[in-house]
C-alpha cells in the first residue's frame, strides 16, 4: 500500500479504536492516525506470532487486525503510565 492509503487506513483504525477504548475526547486526529498505523504494525506482529496472516491490504480483516493492535498499544501505554 502507498503512504496515502496507510494514512487513510491508520485514520480509520485509530478512530475505531478511540471509540472502543473511549479515548475520543483526549486525542486528536493526528494521534488517531499514528495509533492506527502503529496498531497495524503491532497487530500484524501479534498475528504472525499466532500463525495467522497480518495486515494483508486495505480490507476488513486488516482493519480488525489493526484495531486489535491499537487496543494493545493503548493498554500497554496505560499500564506504563501507572
Amino acid at each position: 500500500m502507498g503512504i496515502v492509503l496507510w494514512i487513510i487506513f491508520g485514520a480509520i483504525a485509530g478512530w475505531v479504536t478511540s471509540i472502543i477504548m473511549k479515548t475520543d475526547s483526549r486525542q486528536g486526529t493526528v494521534t488517531d492516525i499514528i495509533l492506527g498505523i502503529v496498531g497495524a504494525v503491532v497487530g500484524g506482529l501479534l498475528m504472525d506470532m499466532v500463525g495467522q496472516a497480518g495486515v494483508t491490504g486495505f480490507n476488513l480483516y486488516s482493519l480488525i487486525v489493526a484495531v486489535i493492535g491499537a487496543i494493545v498499544v493503548i493498554l500497554v501505554v496505560r499500564f506504563v503510565r501507572k
